[in-house]
């Protein structure tokens, strides 16, 4: 019998999948998996369709076509006040998946640690654990997702090479402040530790706003961006997505970028490219007041079922608490919710490392207006 590396038998299949299979089997709707629902804007769609006729199949640069790293760059300046080197300091990639990857292989080695914050995104952790790395876990407490430096500094140890932060944050919607950065960046400087920051839902801002650490000066040559376009554009299989980072190490995250895929999709590349360079301010102010009313309605139906939910600053994911459902695991409450109700959420366990989320469950809200009022419509008829 053949036998498999240790590395794969970390790595299970998720909780948001198996979720999504079990709402499949029962014809349900999913809220389980983080697939948006808006239109994917028409720039984008007819820069990618010209790119595809005029025949541009073939390898880009490893980086991304030109176009799209000016069109990245342009972007977080205006956006960030952050000035970038397209030809030096971005790396297009094969997703913000492929960016995260890419950026691990590059800068860290078996057996050095990260730290994350709790609740996570279960992709991010099972990259880590893929590469050979130590996890190192701060509780951010609710219902407000805050954290001491005290935790921090516990977390850190001689191995510790990185922290990640996701902001807006998946799966508890947790926007970090200017103020927490700073504090994260000195205890950062204070043992020369990579920051990498995962800024996918940059555009899903509810309340204050996006502060990315690469646009604060001390932080700047300690951050690696990873961005992409799935959320913004409704493009999940596009797989488009970059990083951002001082020249030394955009060349050797750019060289696993090219080993492991390459190139990202070449005529793909150029829709995104396009859609960046036409879509006005009021795209980005129209997704974000979509979302916010979204949130709204579903976090109010969720208090009238008595499953009181934390309402998200930013992203388009909420936690809601499931304990009131009478089961053993959060699993099994999520499943007995599926039969109650028709509805698919990710039980809470999938964004810790131990069983602290059993009372929790995260629904996605970025559906059709018509899926959210029936899901309010389901919720809010539950007798628990």
């Amino acid at each position: 019998m053949i036998q498999l590396s240790r590395r794969s038998s970390q790595i299970t299949q998720s909780e948001i999948r198996a979720m999504s299979l079990a709402c499949r089997s029962v014809g349900g709707i999913n809220l389980s998996q983080g697939v948006c629902d808006t239109e994917t804007p028409m720039n984008v769609l007819d820069g990618a369709k010209e790119a595809l006729y005029a025949g541009h199949n073939s390898y880009t640069r490893h980086d991304g076509i030109t176009s799209l790293r000016e069109a990245i760059a342009a972007k977080e300046f205006r956006d960030k006040g952050i000035s970038i080197d397209p030809d030096s300091e971005i790396v297009v990639t094969g997703g913000a998946t492929g960016a995260l990857y890419s950026a691990v292989m590059a800068l860290l080695d078996p057996g050095d640690e990260v730290v994350v914050f709790e609740p996570f995104y279960g992709y991010h952790v099972s990259t880590f654990q893929s590469a050979g790395l130590g996890i190192r876990y701060v509780r951010l407490s609710e219902p407000d997702w805050q954290f001491t430096d005290e935790q921090l500094l516990k977390a850190i140890t001689p191995s510790t090479r990185a922290i990640l932060i996701n902001t807006p944050s998946n799966p508890s919607g947790k926007v970090f402040t200017r103020e927490e950065l700073l504090r994260i960046g000195k205890i950062a400087e204070k043992f020369n530790l990579i920051l990498i920051s995962d800024e996918i839902y940059e555009y899903f801002v509810y309340t204050g706003s996006h502060i990315s650490p690469l646009s604060i000066p001390e932080l700047r040559t300690r951050t690696v961006l990873v961005g992409g376009f799935s959320k913004t554009f409704s493009i999940t299989g596009w797989r488009v997505g970059y990083t951002i980072a001082p020249k030394e190490i955009t060349t050797a995250i750019g060289h696993l970028s090219d080993l492991v895929y390459v190139c990202a999709p070449a005529p793909l590349q150029a829709g995104v490219a396009q859609g960046l360079m036409e879509l006005p301010a009021q795209h980005y102010n129209d997704l974000r007041d979509d979302h916010r009313i979204k949130r709204d309605m579903i976090c109010e139906s969720l208090r009238k079922a008595g499953l009181n939910p934390t309402v998200p600053d930013g992203a388009y994911y909420l936690l809601a608490d499931i304990s009131r459902i009478e089961a053993p695991t959060s699993r099994d409450r999520a499943l007995k919710l599926l039969t109650m109700t028709g509805i698919a959420g990710v039980p809470g366990s999938a964004f810790f490392h131990d069983n602290s989320g059993d009372h929790l469950i995260r629904f996605c809200f970025a559906k059709d207006q018509a899926i959210i009022e029936e899901c309010c419509r389901r919720f809010e008829s539950i007798q628990l």
